[in-house]
């Protein structure tokens, strides 16, 4: 199992920007699929952006154009750039890693294919 630490979160206005950051505690991101996940009060969890190990990329169609996933494994690290924002993208936000292959069929917007999650940070948005 993998500890996995966000930051990044925080309160902007809307059209805004914030950068959130997801790393693993302990092992290297580099082979990892890694996703990110948001739920806000009273709904469920959603997918978001997703990276996988060889950096092909995946995305909600509520974030196309404003999110950006992307990954430095040099500095171990995955990156949800977040532009744009609005009062809607208000949320925790979940990072989500896992270690092991992914199979043809899999969907990476599915919470079940990853093994490993963050605790959560707060991204607040006010209009």
């Amino acid at each position: 199992q993998v500890q996995l630490v966000e930051s990044g979160g925080g309160l902007v206005q809307a059209g805004g920007s914030l950068r959130l950051s997801c790393a693993p505690s302990g092992r290297t991101f580099s082979s990892f699929t890694v996703g990110w996940f948001r739920q806000a009060p009273g709904k469920e969890r959603e997918f978001v952006l997703a990276i996988s190990w060889n950096g092909d990329i995946y995305f909600a169609d509520s974030v196309k154009g404003r999110f950006t996933i992307s990954r430095d494994n040099a500095k171990n690290t995955v990156y949800l750039q977040m532009n744009s924002l609005k009062p809607e993208d208000t949320a925790v936000y979940y990072c989500a890693a896992r270690s092991g292959p992914v199979y043809a069929g899999s969907s990476y917007s599915s919470a079940h294919l990853y093994n490993d999650w963050g605790q959560g940070t707060q991204v607040t948005v006010s209009s």
